[in-house]
């Protein structure tokens, strides 16, 4: 999995750690570890990772290079 991508999703929206995990009802511990690797993202994480970022979860976990945004349907 590409660990820096939620990373830099999370610099690109402007956020903090600590605003990403209140956004995902998370610890910023939890959050931080996520962003190192240290720590598997369960499912709805990644779910909730791809919607909030208007992406696709093919990106974040590396099997794709492109961001492919979507529209709100």
């Amino acid at each position: 999995m590409e660990y820096n991508r939620i990373r830099s999703l999370r610099e690109d929206a402007d956020l903090k750690q600590r605003e990403m995990a209140q956004i995902l009802n998370c610890s910023q511990q939890v959050y931080s570890n996520y962003e190192l690797g240290q720590r598997d993202i369960p499912t709805d994480i990644l779910i909730a990772l791809a919607d909030f970022h208007k992406t696709n979860v093919d990106y974040i976990l590396g099997l794709t290079k492109t961001k492919t945004f979507y529209k709100d349907l």
